[in-house]
């Protein structure tokens, strides 16, 4: 039960605006089953920590709302100069199925290329 309301205490709601297919490409987790994003942030989170997104991509007034799971944490004063944050993987959901094809639509041949993103 303890465990349980840990993580209920950190999870909260991420929120990111995505304006250039170049800051799309550098979050995108392709190789994250169900895809994912690199998410930049301050807070404290852990493994397994499920967090709320709220996303806007490029021109979109939409918001996408979409659940998520932290799969790995790059921590301040990371090597390379990493950017702190968080890997998030969307939710084996409707919500996550929706996010991921609109971001592979907007990347295209994108998803394959060799330039260095904040990911691997």
């Amino acid at each position: 039960m303890e465990a349980k309301q840990q993580a209920s205490v950190r999870a909260g709601v991420l929120s990111l605006n995505i304006n250039s297919k170049s800051a799309l490409y550098a979050a995108y987790m392709p190789f994250v089953k169900g895809g994912g994003l690199f998410i930049p942030t301050n807070r404290a989170y852990v493994a397994g920590d499920e967090v709320f997104m709220l996303l806007q991509l490029m021109d979109d007034p939409q918001r996408l709302a979409v659940k998520g799971r932290v799969v790995w944490v790059t921590p301040a004063n990371a090597q390379n100069n990493k950017t702190q944050g968080v890997g998030v993987q969307f939710a084996p959901d409707e919500g996550g199925t929706a996010v991921k094809i609109k971001i592979e639509q907007i990347l295209g041949g994108a998803i394959g290329s060799s330039r260095p993103t904040h990911t691997l």
